[in-house]
């Protein structure tokens, strides 16, 4: 049992429950004292997610999504999936500051959203897997660490360190920068649409960035994402070096799926990858970095014959 913690100005504290500690990991999750129940608890943002699948399912798939998206746009996936393998459920889940989840507390990081998984993974029990697209890829790949689930996916994601906020050609980056310019509130859907498009960004983008916009009491729309907490959750996950993470097979199996028309995963990633350990496998997809629009059967295809 974790030593007994005390906060300043505050009564004696009762210790965090090993089960907690172990189940989360200190380092992913935020402690903070409650003065009236002299208890501590985890600070996390509350996960909008969605069960797809028999609510008798025994095993379960967190799936999660990249940057500006929300678990839904991996829906359709995942009812195929569980046609193919209905011993699995599938939880569609809106990572921090996405869909609909909460926003939470800051620090807006690559371990704060692992932190939220976990302590969802807490409170669902049953989870095996997890996966992630994109910047979803580098945030179970930290949470893996904590969790210890017996397979983890990453979709189309790297997990080096690599250019951001440097690289004028990074679409990422130059839509939070768009956004971050452009008004929070519009009359209607069609004009932010119309703004991003006038950008220079691609009709198909334009759209899928309206699906953040919530209608307003008195009309119109507003932009429901905190972009310092997307500009910060960005910071960290260009910055992050997650090679490490991949090593110890106690943590499980590894899934690596690389979309083959896409750049995310270079061409020295990809070299590394072919030498790495034996619990880490790849797999390639003849499709661009949105490799479940793009590719959807075969994505549905590796879930079903691969999950464990």
């Amino acid at each position: 049992m974790a030593s007994t913690q005390q906060l300043r100005g505050q009564p004696e504290i009762a210790p965090i429950p090993t089960s907690l500690r172990e189940l989360c990991g200190a380092r992913a999750v935020k402690w903070v004292g409650d003065a009236t129940s002299g208890t501590l608890h985890p600070v996390t943002a509350r996960l909008h997610h969605e069960r797809v699948g028999s609510a008798g399912a025994a095993r379960w798939l967190l799936l999660t999504h990249g940057i500006y998206g929300a678990g839904a746009n991996l829906r359709a996936v995942a009812r195929r999936v569980v046609e193919r393998r209905p011993e699995w459920g599938i939880v569609l889940v809106d990572l921090r500051g996405h869909g609909r989840s909460e926003l939470g507390a800051p620090p807006y990081d690559l371990a704060a959203c692992a932190g939220d998984l976990c302590a969802l993974a807490g409170e669902l029990g049953g989870v095996e897997a997890l996966a992630g697209h994109s910047f979803g890829g580098k945030v179970v790949l930290v949470a893996r660490e904590q969790l210890r689930p017996r397979q983890t996916w990453v979709l189309d994601s790297t997990p080096s360190a690599r250019p951001g906020f440097s690289d004028e050609a990074n679409t990422v980056v130059r839509v939070l920068e768009l956004m971050e310019r452009l008004p929070r509130t519009w009359p209607r859907r069609e004009d932010f649409i119309a703004a991003v498009v006038a950008d220079g960004q691609v009709p198909s983008l334009a759209q899928w960035l309206a699906m953040n916009l919530a209608p307003e009491t008195g009309g119109g729309f507003a932009l429901r994402l905190d972009l310092a907490a997307m500009r910060a959750l960005l910071v960290d996950y260009y910055e992050r070096d997650l090679w490490s993470s991949l090593d110890d097979p106690q943590l499980g199996e590894v899934e690596i799926v690389i979309a083959d028309r896409s750049g995310t995963v270079s061409a020295a990633d990809r070299a590394r990858l072919a030498a790495a350990p034996p619990h880490v496998h790849v797999a390639h997809v003849d499709a661009g970095h949105w490799l479940h629009v793009d590719a959807p059967a075969a994505v549905v295809e590796l879930f079903a014959t691969r999950l464990p």
